[in-house]
């Protein structure tokens, strides 16, 4: 068997794993109604953190990790708006929104002026 083969052969093994343990998680959350709600959710938790985990190790898995930290590094070097930056542009899209509404009122009162003016 060849090495990439056996390598997709143990990723479709752990997400089978960490698809049983979700099922598990979801499954016994809803068997269990006796028990109390706060150590049904305590399992169902630790089932998904378990799940994750096992997700993790998966190539799909270490690369989506490897794409998350790369997101926080991006992250970092966004600039982001002042507070006064902020507050004159919510002023601008406000009063854009305030004179848009007086627009479309004004049209709908002509329009429905003329339409009473031909029909009567």
């Amino acid at each position: 068997m060849a090495k990439g083969s056996t390598s997709k052969l143990l990723d479709n093994i752990k997400w089978f794993a960490a698809l049983a343990v979700f099922s598990a998680a979801v499954i016994g959350n809803s068997y269990f109604v006796e028990v109390a709600f706060l150590y049904r959710v305590l399992g169902v938790v630790f089932l998904f953190i378990v799940g994750l985990g096992i997700l993790a190790v998966t190539n799909f898995g270490s690369n989506a990790i490897k794409l998350m930290r790369e997101s926080r590094t991006e992250i970092r070097r966004v600039v982001w708006p002042t507070r006064i930056e902020t507050t004159q542009t919510f002023l601008v899209v406000f009063g854009s929104i305030i004179v848009l509404c007086l627009f479309f009122w004004a049209l709908e009162s002509l329009l429905t002026f003329l339409t009473k003016l031909v029909l009567g």
